[in-house]
């Protein structure tokens, strides 16, 4: 029996739904809850979570249908179209992107390397490297959404 990656990154399932669960019962005020004026609100944390998902997994390993670039940059739009329901769409179509992806990959795989290419340098990366990448990123962004509602009297990660 091959054994994928799916095993070896077992919990982060759970986590992503912790995160829909959090996010899905949220009002469009809640939305917009922050710990200081000058730091950002709920929904663009959850469209920064979504939207380096998008940018990780589909523009730079290619992942996923043609359809999950459209989730990169959410975090860059208007509040208006950062609904609860987009919100929760985006994640779950970028977390059943990262899924096929753990599903199909095995240990093996790990070492693939991909390439971004900046103005004055190209980076090399590890299949490895970016799934910790965006794994950090979602627990980093959800503990901190989950902190500012806890701020603002509204339950968070469970």
């Amino acid at each position: 029996m091959t054994t994928t990656l799916i095993s070896l990154f077992a919990g982060w399932d759970v986590h992503h739904q912790r995160i829909v669960k959090m996010i899905g019962p949220l009002t469009p005020e809640q939305l917009l809850l922050r710990s200081a004026p000058q730091m950002w609100h709920v929904s663009v944390l959850a469209a920064h979570i979504i939207g380096a998902r998008a940018f990780w997994f589909h523009e730079i390993m290619r992942e996923g249908p043609a359809g999950i670039a459209h989730w990169s940059g959410l975090d860059d739009v208007d509040e208006s179209a950062r609904t609860v329901e987009r919100l929760v769409q985006g994640l779950d179509e970028t977390w059943a992107m990262i899924a096929g992806m753990l599903e199909r990959c095995t240990p093996d795989d790990l070492g693939t390397t991909f390439e971004r290419v900046y103005p004055t340098h190209t980076r090399r990366f590890t299949r490895q490297s970016l799934i910790l990448r965006v794994l950090t990123h979602d627990a980093h962004h959800a503990g901190e959404i989950s902190q500012i509602l806890g701020m603002h009297g509204v339950a968070g990660i469970g």
